[in-house]
This record gives structure tokens, C-alpha cells and sequence, in this order.
């Protein structure tokens, strides 16, 4: 499956109007911004296959990769290209950036193994043209193999790399010197707790890489960075647009005379051309983007809508606007309105009233409704507060599991789960279990036995939250357990057919009329990212259906990012104590509270995380001059 999930356009930068140098006029790396990575994907793709195509020479084209997620969706088609007949990479060499230190090739967290696994494997590519760090080179020896590393990648015709979130490429770390080569590097503990997932702990993780140094980059004849999803947004605008400087070792690459960034929206989003678009060129002033731009007004002149001068919008470059036909305060006044139409205490329609200026319209009532939670605690933690609204204002609310979360339960947790079976007499299985956790081998997929008992823990929680504010487990709860998540690993699986036809069967049986999903924008390889495209996909399947002419898709986000107001289609107001209603439901998710393996860099709990997000949205409408609320989720239309 290819991840071709975007949002909605309403309005923006004409960009057929926009002269090339005017579009770029703000970058010092020529960005290509492609709707989704999946056409991203596909330019690529395409430079690749050319150059080869274009390369008569006897030796072999010389083509620099990178692992990680980054490069996955650009894996598969190639493979799929290679499949085809449209390309053979039997004249071609390639020259992997990185790998751990010390770790076999046959490790699956290896760059070694995970290359192989998602691309080398499936191409007619030469064995004695695979060129890839060795992490098992003895130590003593490590110097005089990188340097012969060095000298062979050398000649590399054109480089493919991502950049990691903190500006990082390969292994150069940030204080990397724009003439390195390369070598043997220390991890810094922000980089080995990234990895740490795949190697089931920072104990696992290893504390050394070889990479290919900066300077080894460079002499490259051409390069692509490729970045996808919003976790890449900041690092892309310092990379593209800041200044050069070894904090953000990728900033080194602006010097590069054949060099290209490649991104989706998501990626792209903080380029000034897509934050700002009216400092770049000609726009399409929509209602929605006109409001965009209000909102991005009134933050930087930090006042209220309704006290925007005429001087305001000349002296911060929204002149343009002006020049649509309304004037300054008649503009204030249409977008104060029209935000202050999003806000709605009734997020399934209110029955027997006037629902010209609502989000949602007021039949049929009660409406049906499903909230797909793509972990068994992000309906609660997301879109708690809604959640609670629709069950108690009598709509027929479904909510779906797509995935079981097992991964995402600490050891520690089921044995604590198990002893209490025990202490209450239904039977003494804890030296059983102790055992099978006992015999986990480091680096290795869990043991199904174990993941079973993992689900099962996250199943009866998040039946518990659902039943704390009156929804019926039993009938209304649905976990879907997809496939693609069943692992046993931190690596998922493909997204499948079988993954969508469980989809298919549910929304089949439910005929919603509406539908709610989590819309994130980060890794288009992340769990929640894949989630979303299968949903996606179910509904192109069942889009024909009668019922599909009634249901409309509302997308949440999920704990750590929040929609921009400018693009919110719905808002939904909570009350203080609808708020603890919502912290009390997250509190039954116990194996996520306290102890959790994959927290990030946010040390605050799922709830904290959750009520922050939510307080700070009502804080944003109340700046705006919109009436003050304890919290408001927000929500947008896909259709």
C-alpha cells in the first residue's frame, strides 16, 4: 500500500502564477513539495530509474542510500518498478550511509539486514556491488576500514539520504565538521533513545555507528533529501531556509552545487511559501484561507480578530487581501464569524434546531457513529470529551480498535495483572508467565504466548473506559486487531487487503453517519499514519454504498499536536467537569499511565498531555475574541 493520505485544499498560493525564482525565492535548497509521499515517492523514483537508464558507462552507477523509515515507500517502488520489467539495477552499485557498532549483519535491527529485507533482496542487483558499513570489523581495525570505505564511495553518481529531526544525516551527529569522512561516531543518548524501540530498551542500543562523514556526502555528484511528515516540518525550514551552522549538520548540504529537497505538505509545512504563501506570490483567498491568514494576523500583531487595523494587514504583507473586495473591519467581521460558526456543543447535530450555521446538521437524529482509535486509548485521550458528548446525547456510538497496542504493555504490567488473577483465585499462572518472559531473546519479536496476555490487558482497559461514561462494551466496542500490526515486533507489517476488509465488514454493519478518524501528518510509516490510509481505503471500497451519501469523515488528532485553526471545521467546547469525565476514562488505560515504554521526549502522562493540547485550543479561540472555554477539541472535515 502506498501512503497517499493529504488533507483537503481550500485555497493558496497559485503557484501557476509564481515565477520558478519567485517560488523558491526563500529557499537555498530547491524544494520539490509533493501532495503526499506517495507522489514524492514516485519523482523520485523516476530521477532514479533515468539515471540509470542514462548510464552507458561499462562500471557501474553509483547509487548512495540511506535506511530508516524514511526511505521505505521509495523501497517498495522500485521493487515494484524492478518487477515490472522497467528497471535492472545488474550494472548498478550502491553504498549504504551508516550502520550500528558493534552488530551482526543478521540482526534484524541492523542497516545491514533491514536493507536487504526491503530492497536489495528483491532486485537483480550484483552481490559484489552491495557496499555497506561492516558493524563486526574488530575495533583495532575500524580506522583503516573506514578510510577504505571513504575512498570506494567516493564516486557515488547520485545520493538518496533523509534528515533526522534534529538536522542530523547518517550518524552526523549535531557539531559534526563539514569535512568529515567517514568513521567511527559516538550516539548521543537522544539518538540511541530514538533507536531504542527497535532494540527493545536503551540497554540494547549500541553506543557507537561507522557513517559516512560529511564531507563523504558532498562529493556525490547529486543529491535528493527526502523528507516526509510534519515531525520533519521544523528541520526542513532550518535545512532549506536557515542558516548554515554545525548544529544542523544537513545545513552543510545548501553548499552542494546539485542538490534537491523532496518533501510532502506535511514535511513542507513550515517553508515560507507554505506557511505564508502570501509573502511568496499571487493567492486564492477561499473563506477558509482568508481565515488561515486572519488567524496568522492576529498572532503576530497579538491582537483580537475583531481589532485588526487596516494598518495591521499593509504593514504584514496581506495587501492582497484587501484588494478582494471587502474592506478591513467587513473582513474581521466575516471571519470572526465564521469562526466562531465552528464552535458546537452538540457534535452530532442538534435535533429540531436551525443548523444553517452548525457544523454538523441536525438529521437524521441520533445519528450513527464510529470513532476509529488506531490504539486502544487514543479515542479517549484524543476525543474523549466527543466521545462522551455523542454517547450522552443518545447517538448510536461505535468505537473500533485497529490495533491491539500489545507492544505498548511493560513486562512488569502483565506479571502485576497476572498475580492479581491470582490473589483473587482464578488460578495460579505467574511462574508460567515469568517463564515465557524469562525466555525473551534480546532483539527478537515477543513471544505470541506473551503478546496475547498484552492484548487482552489493553482490550479489558479500554473496555473499562468506555463503560465509565456509559457506552455498552459488549455490543458498541470493536477490536479490529488488523493485521499489519501483528508483528510481535516494533517493525509492522504491510497494509493488506485483509486489513481493510475487517474495516469494510464493520462500517458495512454499522452504516455510519459519521465517522471519526485519527488524521496524523507524521510518519507516513507510523501506526497511526497506516491506520488512517486503511480506513481511507475501506471507504474508496464501500463509497458506492446508499448510506455513504449521508456519512461525512471528521478527523482528530492524535495527543501531541493539534489541528491550526485556520483549517478547524468543528469545535467542540468542554466544561470542567466533562474534562475530568475524559482524565477519569484515560485513567483505565493503567498499563499506559506511569510506566511507558515509548513515551518520546514528553515526560508528562497521556492525560496531561491530552488536557494541555485542549486548554491551549481554548486559549487560541480566546485570544481571538471568541467566548473563554475550560477546553475545546477540534476537528476536520474530510468530507
Amino acid at each position: 500500500m502506498n501512503n497517499k493520505y493529504s488533507l483537503p485544499k481550500d485555497g493558496g498560493l497559485i503557484k501557476d502564477l509564481a515565477p520558478r525564482d519567485i517560488l523558491h525565492r526563500y529557499e537555498k535548497i530547491r524544494t520539490n513539495v509533493y501532495e503526499n509521499e506517495y507522489n514524492g515517492v514516485q519523482y523520485v523514483a523516476d530521477t532514479i530509474v533515468r539515471a540509470i537508464a542514462a548510464h552507458t558507462a561499462a562500471e557501474p552507477f553509483v547509487l548512495g542510500l540511506t535506511t530508516g523509515r524514511t526511505p521505505l515507500g521509495l523501497y517498495n517502488e522500485l521493487v515494484k518498478r524492478h518487477k515490472a520489467g522497467q528497471v535492472s539495477f545488474s550494472n548498478v552499485a550502491v553504498f549504504s550511509l551508516d550502520e550500528f557498532y558493534p552488530i551482526r549483519s543478521n540482526e534484524q535491527q541492523s542497516r545491514n539486514y533491514r536493507i536487504h529485507e526491503e530492497f536489495l533482496n528483491h532486485i537483480d542487483i550484483k552481490p559484489e556491488n552491495i557496499h555497506i558499513p561492516d558493524g563486526t570489523i574488530a575495533e583495532k581495525k575500524v580506522s583503516e576500514y573506514c578510510e577504505a570505505y571513504d575512498r570506494a564511495a567516493g564516486k557515488i553518481d547520485l545520493m538518496i539520504i533523509g534528515v533526522g529531526e534534529n538536522g542530523q544525516i547518517g550518524f552526523n551527529e549535531s557539531g559534526s565538521y563539514a569535512r568529515s569522512r567517514t568513521r567511527l561516531v559516538q550516539l548521543t543518548y537522544n539518538t540511541r533513545k530514538t533507536q531504542s524501540g527497535a532494540f527493545y530498551g536503551l540497554e540494547n542500543t549500541p553506543k557507537l555507528a561507522i557513517t559516512m562523514g560529511i564531507g563523504t556526502i558532498m562529493r556525490a555528484k547529486r543529491i535528493i533529501l527526502m523528507a516526509w511528515g510534519e515531525n520533519k516540518a521544523q528541520i526542513v525550514q532550518k535545512v532549506v531556509e536557515g542558516e548554515v551552522t554545525s548544529l544542523v549538520p544537513a545545513s552543510y548540504l545548501q553548499a552542494h552545487s546539485d542538490i534537491e529537497v523532496v518533501a510532502d505538505e506535511n514535511a513542507a509545512q513550515m517553508l515560507t511559501r507554505e506557511q505564508t504563501p502570501w509573502l511568496v506570490g499571487p493567492c486564492e483567498w477561499t473563506p477558509k484561507f482568508v481565515r488561515k491568514a486572519v488567524v496568522w494576523l492576529c498572532g503576530v500583531v497579538k491582537k483580537p480578530i475583531l481589532k485588526l487595523t487596516y494598518n495591521d494587514y499593509i504593514e504584514n504583507s496581506l495587501g492582497e487581501l484587501l484588494e478582494q473586495g471587502r474592506t478591513y473591519d467587513r473582513i474581521n467581521i466575516d471571519v470572526f464569524n465564521d469562526l466562531q460558526h465552528t464552535i458546537t456543543g452538540w457534535p452530532g447535530g442538534k435535533p429540531n434546531a436551525d443548523d444553517s450555521t452548525r457544523p454538523v446538521s441536525s438529521t437524521p437524529f441520533p445519528k450513527r457513529v464510529v470513532i476509529f482509535s488506531p490504539h486502544p486509548d487514543d479515542d479517549v485521550i484524543s476525543m474523549g470529551g466527543t466521545f462522551i458528548r455523542l454517547v450522552q446525547q443518545g447517538h448510536d456510538v461505535h468505537v473500533a480498535y485497529e490495533t491491539s497496542g500489545n507492544v505498548a504493555v511493560h513486562d512488569d504490567v502483565v506479571l502485576q495483572n497476572i498475580d492479581t488473577s491470582r490473589e483473587l483465585g482464578y488460578g495460579d499462572h505467574y511462574a508460567e508467565v515469568e517463564k515465557i518472559i524469562a525466555g525473551k531473546k534480546k532483539g527478537q519479536p515477543e513471544p505470541r504466548a506473551l503478546l496475547n496476555l498484552k492484548g487482552s490487558i489493553r482490550r479489558a482497559e479500554a473496555r473499562a473506559a468506555v463503560r465509565s461514561f456509559g457506552l455498552n462494551p459488549d455490543t458498541n466496542a470493536h477490536f479490529l486487531n488488523l493485521p499489519f500490526y501483528e508483528t510481535g515486533g516494533i517493525k509492522k507489517g504491510q497494509l493488506s487487503e485483509k486489513d481493510i476488509n475487517i474495516i469494510v465488514e464493520l462500517l458495512r454493519k454499522v452504516q455510519p453517519h459519521q465517522i471519526y478518524a485519527a488524521g496524523d501528518l507524521a510518519d507516513p510509516h507510523g501506526t497511526h499514519r497506516t491506520c488512517m490510509e486503511a480506513v481511507l481505503a475501506a471507504l474508496e471500497v464501500v463509497k458506492d454504498d446508499a448510506w455513504m451519501k449521508e456519512c461525512h469523515l471528521w478527523l482528530y488528532r492524535g495527543a501531541w499536536m493539534e489541528w491550526d485553526l485556520g483549517m478547524v471545521d468543528m469545535a467542540v467546547p468542554l466544561s470542567p467537569d466533562e474534562l475530568i469525565m475524559k482524565r477519569h476514562a484515560i485513567y483505565r488505560h493503567l498499563s499506559q499511565k506511569d510506566i511507558m515504554p515509548f513515551p518520546g521526549d514528553d515526560p508528562r502522562e497521556f492525560w496531561q498531555r491530552a488536557e494541555e493540547r485542549t486548554q491551549n485550543t481554548a486559549k487560541l479561540y480566546d485570544l481571538l475574541g471568541m467566548a473563554e472555554y475550560q477546553a475545546i477539541e477540534v476537528f476536520v472535515r474530510m468530507f
